[in-house]
């Protein structure tokens, strides 16, 4: 079985990145990590990353300031340099430019807290409690120009209980992303390598 080069790019902890470097080390799991890349050099999942053995850069993007495209230009001559053939954005709060999206495209995939296509970008979980949603969740997807709008690879959700709060909302969903993702990166491995 042929492993994928895997890049996983964080902002912060990188819980997901984590359940990703997990269920990667299994022998047979399609896709092996070979960079950890974040925009701020105090994310916590690069000492997560480097204590797996797994190769960890930080590329602040503080320094290019406005123009977002030199910083994603540094970011993709790392993950070229790195042999990257598929990027899993794990938790990475950056919006990505036509550009880096175009050079990706159909290699790169990303997990966000609802169940797509309700509540693109930010505060998921307070929407959908506002909304009186009856259950919440989270989507992994193809990552296109849109924010949060690639073709759906795989969703899972659970019930919004009474009384839930955004932040025990969000408690409660991290196991079920935790399991989703490494599930929905098995998949979208399998149609990147039958496109090769």
């Amino acid at each position: 079985m042929t492993r994928l080069n895997l890049a996983i790019l964080i902002s912060g902890r990188g819980s997901n990145m984590e359940a990703l470097l997990k269920a990667a080390a299994a022998a047979d799991y399609p896709a092996k990590p070979v960079l950890v890349l974040a925009n701020r050099p105090d994310a916590k999942g690069l000492e997560t990353a480097m204590g797996a053995g797994i190769p960890a850069l930080a590329i602040d993007h503080k320094p290019f300031g406005k123009d977002r495209e030199a910083f994603e230009r540094a970011m993709d001559e790392a993950l070229t340099e790195a042999g990257t053939e598929i990027i899993a954005l794990a938790g990475f709060m950056r919006v990505l430019t036509p550009w880096f999206v175009e050079k990706w495209q159909g290699r790169m995939i990303n997990i966000h807290p609802s169940l797509l296509p309700k509540y693109k970008g930010l505060d998921t979980h307070q929407r959908a409690l506002d909304a009186g949603d009856v259950e919440a969740g989270a989507t992994v997807h193809w990552v296109s120009p849109g924010v949060d709008d690639g073709e759906i690879i795989q969703q899972a959700s659970l019930p919004i209980l009474p009384g839930d709060t955004a932040d025990s909302l969000a408690a409660r969903l991290l196991p079920v992303e935790h399991q989703l993702y490494p599930e929905a990166l098995a998949k979208a491995c399998a149609l990147v390598s039958a496109r090769t």
